[in-house]
């Protein structure tokens, strides 16, 4: 193939696919791509409803979870009580005050 050859189907393919890549990315793929990179909030109303309900959910999760370490706290405390043992009370003899 002659150099004038190539060169010419070279021009050729760069404006085809110049012209492929600007049809492509000015229709809803660019249009997706450009709402990607903007870092607009998704339009869907179900997808939102899910993450708040999410959102609640893991604010309840860490409610319970700090009301589950305290009571093992409590637990705690109570065994070291327990294992500590109750000493046994001095016995008072009668008619001493």
């Amino acid at each position: 193939m002659p150099p004038e050859a190539a060169a010419a189907a070279m021009v050729v393919s760069l404006l085809i696919v110049s012209t492929a890549a600007v049809l492509i990315f000015r229709g809803p793929l660019g249009r997706a791509i450009s709402r990607r990179i903007e870092g607009a909030p998704a339009a869907d109303s179900a997808l939102a409803a899910r993450v708040a309900e999410l959102e609640h959910r893991l604010g309840e999760m860490e409610q319970e979870h700090s009301r589950v370490a305290e009571l093992e706290e409590r637990v705690d405390f109570a065994e070291r009580m327990l294992a500590r043992g109750r000493p046994e009370p001095e016995r008072l003899e009668r008619g001493t005050p």
